[in-house]
């Protein structure tokens, strides 16, 4: 008889960040959220049973956390002195004194159309309720994959953008949902780069990353950019490999199939946001 009862917990090494992010070996400019509320959202959105009206709802709430933590950590903070609703009573204690977002920090998201359309729309609205809307700007880039006679992505087609000007000295968004292989990152950081000037930090946002997807940006801006997501997908690795921490045998963990796309993944983004499959 098949036994019943709650699944065996998986052991799992203690997250060096306070419980907020999974312990891995990819280093310092990766953070992989170790939430338990965000994987079962990214897993009812990847699931079939889920049916559009659900879909936009689900990854609205992916972003709003997951900016949350980029804000939280990447942003600088100032030491602010704001009234509260007490201090009609206590002028001098109703007063909340202590960090805040700094005002003064311009920030570029970037809407890489189609996936990141919602997410970009989702971090350019929770960020414009906290800091000065003269220093937030949405710019949108019109990407698409380009595929070999294979079936295998060979590149990003950039065929138009609506780009607000420079990026000098701003923090660049990237909440673009599928971090698969890496190249319409990579193919839009250096847009910006060659044409709009260099940003303070460029933070990616991925809601599902690979390991290929790690090792390419990683490799292509150094120091210049971290990562941040809520799940790495590497379902195709050896079964010893999976067993292991996330990054300690980087060389034989694999995340994408024969036509580059995550697996366990979610599907096409853009096309199930869309429902359009052309």
């Amino acid at each position: 008889m098949t036994p019943t009862g709650p699944t065996p917990a998986v052991h799992r090494e203690p997250s060096t960040h306070g419980g907020w992010e999974l312990n891995h070996r990819y280093g310092e400019r990766v953070h992989i959220l170790d939430n338990a509320h965000l994987l079962t959202l990214l897993a009812r959105l990847g699931s079939p049973d889920v049916k559009h009206p659900d879909l936009v709802p689900l990854l609205r709430t992916i972003y709003e956390v997951l900016l949350v933590s980029v804000a939280g950590n990447e942003f600088p903070r100032v030491h602010g002195e704001v009234p509260t609703r007490m201090t009609q009573s206590d002028p001098k204690s109703g007063v909340y004194r202590g960090p805040i977002l700094d005002p003064a920090t311009r920030i570029v998201i970037v809407d890489v159309i189609r996936a990141g359309i919602v997410p970009s729309q989702t971090c350019f609205e929770m960020l414009t309720r906290v800091l000065p809307e003269e220093h937030m700007r949405l710019d949108h880039l019109n990407m698409s994959r380009v595929a070999d006679a294979r079936g295998h992505v060979s590149g990003v087609d950039l065929s138009g953008s609506k780009i607000g000007g420079t990026v000098d000295g701003a923090i660049l968004l990237l909440p673009d949902p599928m971090g698969a292989t890496g190249s319409t990152t990579i193919r839009a950081v250096r847009h910006y780069l060659d044409h709009f000037g260099q940003p303070a930090r460029i933070v990616t946002m991925p809601m599902i990353a690979t390991p290929e997807y790690l090792r390419a940006v990683l490799t292509a801006f150094g120091d210049d950019l971290v990562v941040y997501t809520a799940r790495l997908d590497r379902g195709l690795s050896p079964q010893d490999v999976l067993a292991d921490v996330p990054g300690a045998q980087w060389e034989r963990e694999r995340g994408l199939n024969d036509h580059d796309y995550i697996v366990p993944g979610a599907g096409g983004m853009g096309e199930v946001l869309n429902n359009s499959w052309c």
